[in-house]
């Protein structure tokens, strides 16, 4: 299963739009949650919320500018070797104040797609597409150039 922990709603239809179809194009490959948490402004208390969906057998990617940057074919290699040792890949997307250090710390990978800064919504459209994306690699169909 790949689980996408987030905080804060989406708002905006063509964002919700964009995650649905990825969501839909997904589900062909592997299954996928989506867990939306209130955005609180207190990055310990959004710790707390998040820790409550994770399990001790979860690869936990948390997404980190600071983090490590992957191509696509990089990424896709991930996703497909830890699934070769764990059940769950959960991926983080931490508020607009981003995620408490110590589940940076906790996470078994920190990744980033940018230095630069995108909208919440807009970056958990990415991220899906990215998911997307390295399925179509695992499995030598075309999409990816």
């Amino acid at each position: 299963m790949i689980k996408i922990i987030c905080l804060g709603k989406i708002k905006e239809k063509y964002l919700n739009d964009l995650i649905d179809d990825y969501k839909k194009r997904i589900s062909k490959y592997h299954k996928l949650e989506i867990i939306e948490l209130k955005d609180t402004n207190n990055l310990y208390d959004e710790m707390i919320d998040i820790e409550k969906h994770i399990s001790n057998q979860d690869y936990v990617i948390a997404m980190d500018i600071e983090g490590n940057q992957l191509s696509s074919v990089e990424l896709s290699e991930k996703i497909n070797n830890t699934f070769n040792h764990y059940g769950t890949i959960t991926f983080i997307i931490g508020s607009s104040y981003g995620i408490h250090e110590d589940l940076k710390k906790k996470a078994n990978y920190r990744l980033s797609f940018s230095t630069m800064t995108f909208p919440h919504g807009l970056f958990r459209g990415i991220l899906l597409e990215q998911i997307y994306r390295s399925f179509k690699i695992m499995n030598n169909e075309t999409y990816h150039k």
